[in-house]
């Protein structure tokens, strides 16, 4: 396993998986898209905040869930940084903070998010995540 996101690493491939989940993942969030969205997770998806853990046995709810936690005034999200923190062949943790915006470009929120990226029947998806967010 490696502690950094380094070009030398052995889980380069892993890692570059990992990142083309996040970005899609932001993609569809921002589009409201909620089937690009739904595949970019693997379901069961799982996500810990405040103590709890919710689970999202399909995609059938997963956005407009997404749009009771972030607020009527949310717009869209950026991610401020994607930092790995650990990889192997087949899973990367990411140590994620992001930004949610209104409509006018004024922030809503910020946050940090443990976000666990796995390969599942050779398909690259977030399958779970621990959030200081709401």
């Amino acid at each position: 396993m490696t502690g950094r996101d380094t070009p030398d690493t052995a889980f380069g491939v892993s890692i570059t998986a990992a990142r083309a989940v996040m970005a899609a993942h932001l993609e569809a969030l921002n589009a409201q898209d909620a089937d690009a969205l739904a595949a970019t997770m693997h379901f069961p998806h799982y996500r810990l905040s405040g103590g709890v853990m919710r689970v999202w046995q399909g995609p059938e709810t997963y956005l407009a869930d997404f749009h009771t936690r972030a607020s009527n005034d949310w717009h869209h999200t950026k991610w401020d940084s994607v930092d790995v923190l650990m990889a192997s062949p087949d899973k990367v943790h990411l140590d994620v903070r992001f930004t949610r915006f209104r409509a006018d470009n004024s922030i809503l929120a910020s946050h940090r998010s443990l976000w666990v990226i796995s390969e599942i029947a050779t398909v690259w998806a977030a399958q779970l995540r621990s959030s200081f967010a709401p």
